[in-house]
């Protein structure tokens, strides 16, 4: 519905008294208002961001490295012969293999700097998918599941299938951590096979009778039990009825990218990776949430090179035409693509021809929901010294909790806000900041 001239003149008044109350707050020192003036000037910040309704993650789970992929330095020592490709932004280069990636780098911007403190696979990949280094007190939500907890909105419930979703999921999808189960990623994988469970196995009449059954059994089962009778049904029936729901809707078609042309399919790549991106897109298009799609084999301690050209070989064409679709379908403006994995690998060659793990200055890429393309934030020294301690090896250095930061600011989640566990120990959202530069503030 198109706003009248007096929706406008409204919409600019109030932009104007939230921001004007903040300034007079500051200027005149009438610190009573100012917890109003920071909730008002919130809201006009959320004004101006949120354009990001949805989420899909390229995960490349085993670290790819930066060198040959987002932050090539050709003719370097460190590049150790890897080429680098112009791309259609000026003075961006991308590693050599990632042609079409290449040709959609005005839609794409790069975090060169990006920094963590895990260097193990299995931490490191928890710090990168939940903005939190492990905990052994504390299981914390993957950035799926708190942006399912938060846009929790009509939209959502006129979906039937799960809205947060891993395609691929190696041994460590989304999980929900302390929000609950219910935040868990629905695993799939090769969307060219069919998905499990989710056709009757028997007549109607039957599968009815079997589920009053099963209602029955449980309410017995509580009965005797600590939990709350009401509660606990209550929980069990509401997934249930999600399921039934789920095994009845149409939109379980979106999984099957058989119903796309084959044209289509084709530039997504013939691997289980581009037929995971192609029905990302579809599920995107049917309202859910946030899509994770997996591409492992990344690790490469031997022969580095030909294992990250193999793997981006795959993921070019994927990436590249995920973009492409999403513009095309006018989906790119709401919804946010970040592609990364775990950490970076090292600057230098080992005996064996590989890169080792390297957590001290990687490389993730963000594209879509209100991200600014054609950007690169900080950037990676061309001869780093070997030595841990060493200092001024980046410039903008940005820890990996300003990626989440950034990601829950453009879908205008206020990052800063605790969460109760269920034990009620208070937790932030996010404890990064966001990169304002990649943003429209």
């Amino acid at each position: 519905m198109m706003a009248t001239p007096a929706d406008l003149v409204q919409k600019q008044q109030s932009h104007f008294h939230r921001r004007s109350l903040l300034k007079m707050a500051g200027l005149s020192g009438f610190s009573w208002l100012t917890p109003l003036a920071t909730r008002l000037a919130r809201s006009a910040e959320a004004d101006r961001r949120g354009k990001a309704k949805s989420l899909i993650v390229l995960w490349l789970e085993g670290a790819p490295s930066q060198l040959e992929t987002f932050d090539p330095h050709e003719g370097t020592v460190i590049a150790g012969g890897s080429k680098a490709r112009k791309t259609n932004v000026k003075r961006i280069k991308l590693g050599e293999g990632l042609e079409q990636v290449a040709e959609q780098m005005d839609h794409i911007s790069l975090i060169r700097s990006v920094t963590s403190k895990e260097g193990d696979h299995e931490r490191a990949i928890y710090n990168v998918k939940t903005g939190f280094r492990p905990d052994p007190t504390l299981i914390h939500p993957s950035i799926g599941s708190v942006i399912c907890h938060q846009m929790n909105h009509e939209r959502d419930r006129q979906v039937d299938i799960p809205r947060h979703i891993s395609i691929l999921p190696s041994k460590t999808p989304g999980r929900g951590g302390y929000l609950g189960d219910q935040y868990d990623a629905f695993k799939v994988f090769d969307p060219v096979q069919a998905i499990p469970d989710v056709a009757s196995r028997v007549e109607t009449e039957r599968q009815l009778s079997r589920l009053e059954k099963l209602k029955f059994a449980d309410r017995q089962f509580l009965k005797n039990r600590r939990n709350n009778l009401i509660v606990g049904d209550s929980l069990r029936n509401t997934n249930l009825d999600a399921a039934i729901k789920m095994m009845s809707s149409d939109q379980l078609n979106a999984f099957d990218v058989s119903q796309v042309s084959e044209s289509e399919r084709s530039q997504f790549g013939d691997t289980p990776f581009g037929r995971g991106c192609l029905a990302a897109l579809r599920l995107i298009e049917t309202g859910v949430r946030c899509v994770e799609v997996t591409l492992t084999g990344w690790d490469s301690h031997v022969n580095n090179h030909e294992t990250q050209a193999g793997r981006i070989n795959i993921l070019d064409p994927a990436y590249a035409s995920l973009i492409k679709e999403l513009k095309k379908r006018d989906l790119l403006d709401s919804t946010m693509v970040v592609c990364g994995g775990e950490f970076g690998r090292t600057p230098w060659i080992n005996p064996l021809g590989g890169r080792d793990h390297w957590p001290r200055g990687f490389s993730i890429a963000l594209a879509g929901g209100g991200i600014q393309g054609g950007r690169v934030i900080g950037e990676t020294d061309s001869n780093p010294a070997r030595d841990a301690a060493a200092k001024g090896l980046l410039k903008e250095p940005h820890p990996i909790e300003d990626v989440h930061a950034t990601v829950f600011s453009a879908m205008g989640i206020e990052f800063q806000n605790e969460l109760d566990t269920p034990v009620g120990r208070p937790m932030k959202i996010s404890e990064g900041k966001p990169v304002k530069a990649l943003l429209d503030l």
